[in-house]
């Protein structure tokens, strides 16, 4: 059973950085794409990065120049480093992965919370 565990989240000041990551397990072979969306409260699930497996990465516009994804095949890790957080950047991190059959899974999120 493949399991996607995220880590990292926390309260930061504005203008401060978080990493965080994601450890997937139990699987067999490397997923073509993972990445990461985020919820904030009382807003829908949306896109912050994805990387496809040896190829380009995809940044929402929100996050584009501050937020830097990248994932150790070895490791079946993906990691989000995030600087000059804003207090919009708050809200429940999730990490995916999708197989190229189009199967996908989820983490249960981690929690980023930033201050003015």
């Amino acid at each position: 059973q493949v399991r996607l565990v995220e880590s990292g989240g926390g309260s930061v000041q504005a203008g401060g950085s978080l990493r965080l990551s994601c450890k997937a397990s139990g699987i067999i072979y490397p997923f073509n794409e993972m990445g990461w969306y985020r919820q904030a409260p009382g807003q829908q699930r949306e896109m912050v990065a994805t990387l496809v497996d040896g190829g380009s990465s995809n940044y929402a516009d929100s996050v584009n120049d501050r937020f830097t994804i990248s994932r150790d095949n070895a490791q079946n890790t993906v990691s989000l480093q995030m600087d000059r957080l804003r207090p919009e950047d708050t809200a429940d991190y999730y990490c995916y992965a999708r197989r190229l059959t189009g199967v996908e899974y989820w983490g249960k999120g981690t929690l980023v919370t930033v201050s003015a």
